[in-house]
């Protein structure tokens, strides 16, 4: 794909030979579908916005939802858009600040959609607002967390489904039905940018930023009895200490970043196994049934790191795009996609004949 004048600081959907994104167009800010092989232009929709801050710059934070022929998108000033997958005609629009009565955080809106069953769920900073997933009417707010950049996260704990939502006061979990309060755990935080993770043995991971960067990790046990909700750290760990970039779990470990260095932590214990390679603030994807991190540099360097925790290996390095680049690389088929606020770029991957 050809560098575009445009930014943002989303990553891509995709589905197909398409590609979602969202980009900042002067003053409009635009939801656009390229084709995933040749990198053309299918559609773009236009919204009348503008949002900019000193640090990242203008443009759209979030990345878009696909669900059922529909893409869903979040705007940094708080536009949520239904739009057609195929020809980007509307479906419906409503505005989430207003809806919801917050005001448009310092970094703008960050927050990516969640599509469960016939409602779609965005976090307006830290108060989550649930729409009919076909006509756009609100059917539930949640409890309102103060400032946040995380999406709304669906996980399963004693067989409950719930949504988590890390916020300024910590982690937050709904019930998705109605939005009411199942359990809240408290651990202040300057920024929370993180999605939390939970572990094979049912262990959920969160994590905490202060205005310097990360502050660490920290695995709670969540459980549901007779009483209620019950909430317990089990540990906290400096040895992996994310600022706004995700981290993963794979194989009994946690890997991400700690500043700007890769590390890798054991899931049981938190203890340090190994720190290594230097990305600045980038962002890791993982290939689970490979056992690889695919790595992108904050100087849009790709590297292919062993998801290992016996050491850190890197089998291979080479720059893919040049500026600042915050966006998460994709993997889609055999398409890996990567973006910053200057440029986007397709690499078709080699398929395993093994």
């Amino acid at each position: 794909m050809a560098p575009a004048n445009w930014t943002g600081h989303g990553s891509f959907a995709a589905r197909g030979d398409l590609v979602y994104t969202q980009e900042q167009r002067g003053d409009d800010e635009i939801v656009t579908c390229y084709n995933a092989t040749t990198g053309k232009p299918v559609w773009a929709h236009r919204d009348a916005a503008r949002f900019w801050e000193s640090n990242a710059g203008a443009g759209p934070r979030a990345t878009p939802t696909l669900h059922d022929g529909h893409v869903y998108t979040f705007g940094a000033t708080g536009i949520v858009n239904a739009l057609d997958a195929a020809n980007g005609a509307v479906l419906w629009s409503r505005n989430a600040a207003s809806d919801t009565g917050m005001k448009v955080p310092g970094w703008g809106f960050a927050s990516s959609p969640l599509v469960l069953g016939d409602i779609v769920i965005v976090a307006a900073s830290g108060k989550l607002v649930a729409y009919d997933v076909a006509t756009g009417t609100p059917r539930w707010f949640g409890p309102n967390g103060g400032d946040s950049y995380s999406s709304p996260h669906l996980l399963t704990i004693d067989g409950v489904p719930q949504i988590l939502l890390m916020s300024a006061i910590g982690a937050t979990s709904v019930a998705p039905a109605d939005g009411k309060l199942l359990w809240k755990y408290a651990w202040p935080s300057d920024t929370r940018i993180m999605q939390p993770a939970v572990t094979a043995d049912g262990g959920v991971l969160i994590s905490a930023g202060d205005a310097m960067g990360g502050v660490g990790l920290r695995r709670l046990a969540v459980a549901h009895g007779p009483a209620g909700w019950t909430t317990e750290e089990r540990w906290t760990s400096a040895g992996l200490k994310p600022s706004f970039n995700d981290f993963v779990v794979h194989d009994g470990h946690v890997f991400g970043f700690d500043g700007g260095i890769l590390a890798c932590i054991d899931a049981k214990d938190g203890k340090r196994k190994w720190k290594g390679g230097r990305y600045g603030h980038g962002q890791l994807v993982l290939l689970r049934d490979q056992g690889l991190l695919i790595v992108i540099s904050e100087e849009g360097e790709l590297a292919l790191v062993r998801a290992a925790s016996d050491q850190f290996t890197e089998l291979a390095r080479f720059p893919a795009m040049q500026g600042k680049t915050w966006n998460h690389p994709v993997v889609a088929g055999d398409h890996l996609l990567v973006r910053n606020g200057n440029e986007m770029v397709a690499f078709r991957l080699s398929l395993s004949h093994s």
